[in-house]
């Protein structure tokens, strides 16, 4: 199997770069309107934007802010197959401007933007997101009645385009990328405890200062929910690539779009540990599941399939081809090919 991965350094509204229907799956964080970290991306690709904040106009410049997200929503009513699936990862804001103290509605607004476009609201999930603040309020501490909780939680929004995506009887391809069943019902439930969010590792600190923290294991996760192998995942807001390391690893191709070019080097970086890290990830799924069925065993309830590629046994009858293959190499050029082997 080989996996092709390409990453355009341009600006991703229009995704002029794609074809009509041809993304699968979307799985991308973008910059958090009404975040202080992004005041600067979106003045530069709005101007408004400055004006607006310089003259505490709070509500105007988040709507200016989210008219630059809505062109990249726009070009998704193109590229997304029917069918296809959308996660936005995003948090909501809280900024005092011209003292007063608000919350900015990401989600909400960005729920409503997809809506407009065609796309279905399916159930959203919520997880925990690092904080540096040992406090658990905002505001008057002790005294109430005007404290404020702090956002601890972001979410992952989830959209359809249109109906269920069809396949041929029995494809290969999907039935090979099933997930096991105790794996659908931790991650097909609303809140992930066991995804916690981590700080930025950038050595170098003017990157670290432009890139959010997004856990690995979000995207390679969403990538196995919602898409199957030989998929074409889509990031229009790159970073430091972390969704298309998810898709190299879950076996999908990727599209990335990112501004900052500077961010491709530390991701070079990263692809030297491909291999350790997809033989990492296969390893964990697969103990998991091994005593998964120990433990089923010992209760007297052993799954009633056994797996066709491997010396297991699985709970339904659509886990019996399931099968995992491991990244050995990654060559460079205009695009990132990645080649794979059965895991054993």
């Amino acid at each position: 199997m080989e996996t092709t991965h390409t990453v355009h350094t341009a600006d991703a509204r229009g995704l002029d770069s794609l074809d009509q229907n041809s993304v699968d799956l979307v799985v991308t964080s973008p910059p958090y309107p009404m975040v202080e970290m992004w005041d600067d991306l979106f003045a530069d690709l709005d101007p408004s934007v400055r004006d607006f904040l310089d003259a505490g106009k709070g509500e105007a410049a988040f709507d200016a802010m989210h008219g630059v997200l809505d062109g990249v929503w726009d070009a998704l009513e193109r590229v997304v197959t029917p069918g296809g699936i959308v996660c936005l990862n995003i948090g909501d804001a809280t900024r005092t401007v011209d003292g007063r103290f608000s919350v900015f509605p990401n989600h909400a607004r960005l729920i409503e933007a997809m809506k407009r476009r065609g796309f279905e609201p399916l159930p959203d999930v919520l997880w925990h997101k690092p904080t540096n603040s040992a406090a658990k309020f905002m505001g008057s501490g002790m005294v109430p009645p005007n404290a404020y909780v702090t956002l601890e939680h972001e979410y992952i929004l989830v959209f359809r385009n249109g109906a269920r995506r069809s396949f041929e009887p029995r494809a290969d391809r999907r039935y090979e990328a099933a997930y096991f069943w105790e794996e659908r019902n931790r991650w097909f439930t609303d809140v992930w405890t066991d995804v916690r969010g981590r700080l930025q590792d950038l050595s170098d600190d003017g990157l670290r200062e432009r890139a959010a923290a997004f856990p690995f294991e979000i995207p390679y996760r969403l990538c196995n929910m919602y898409s199957v192998y030989g998929d074409t995942v889509l990031d229009p807001f790159w970073g430091t690539g972390t969704t298309t390391l998810a898709a190299m690893v879950a076996g999908r191709n990727s599209v990335g779009y990112e501004l900052d070019e500077q961010f491709l080097d530390h991701f070079e970086e990263r692809l030297a540990s491909l291999s350790d890290i997809s033989q990492t990830v296969i390893e964990r799924r697969l103990t998991d599941h091994r005593e998964f069925v120990r433990e089923q065993a010992e209760s007297g309830d052993k799954p009633d399939y056994e797996a066709v590629h491997y010396d297991f046994p699985v709970t339904t009858s659509q886990e019996r081809n399931i099968r995992f293959y491991e990244a050995k190499d990654v060559t460079t050029g205009d695009s990132y090919r990645v080649t794979y082997q059965p895991a054993e």
